[in-house]
């Protein structure tokens, strides 16, 4: 199973603190990430992931050419929806091609605790 995980700025920590407390299920799966919040998982938490570049830096339409190819199983894309971002049209078409493609796409914690639980047959709740 790969699951790609991009995190905005403000929500770093909330993404470290979701794969933390993950870790059993997702260690298990091939992790894509943006260039930071991969960083920040790797020296967080020890688990390997693939890293892509930074978001704006053309990350998030690395991540959506993969989701393309059929390459992704599901998204937890943590997005600070009240801060501008300046990739946005970036973000937008990874959201768009989670849609044409049916990725499972999380958008906040509470979404992505149903990957977690769908995609990888983990109850939140254990």
């Amino acid at each position: 199973m790969r699951i790609a995980l991009i995190a905005h700025d403000e929500l770093k920590d909330e993404m470290v603190a979701f794969v933390e407390a993950h870790a059993d299920v997702l260690d298990d799966c091939e992790l894509v990430t943006t260039g930071t919040t991969g960083k920040r998982i790797a020296e967080e938490t020890g688990l390997v992931v693939n890293r892509q570049e930074s978001g704006p830096y053309g990350g998030d339409l690395q991540i959506g050419a993969m989701i393309a190819n059929d390459d992704i199983d599901g998204v937890v894309f943590l997005r600070d929806p009240l801060t501008a971002q300046a990739h946005e049209p970036d973000i937008s078409a990874l959201l768009r091609v989670c849609d044409v493609k049916d990725v499972p796409l999380a958008t906040n914690v509470a979404s992505g605790e149903m990957i977690v639980e769908g995609l990888l047959g983990r109850d939140s709740l254990d």
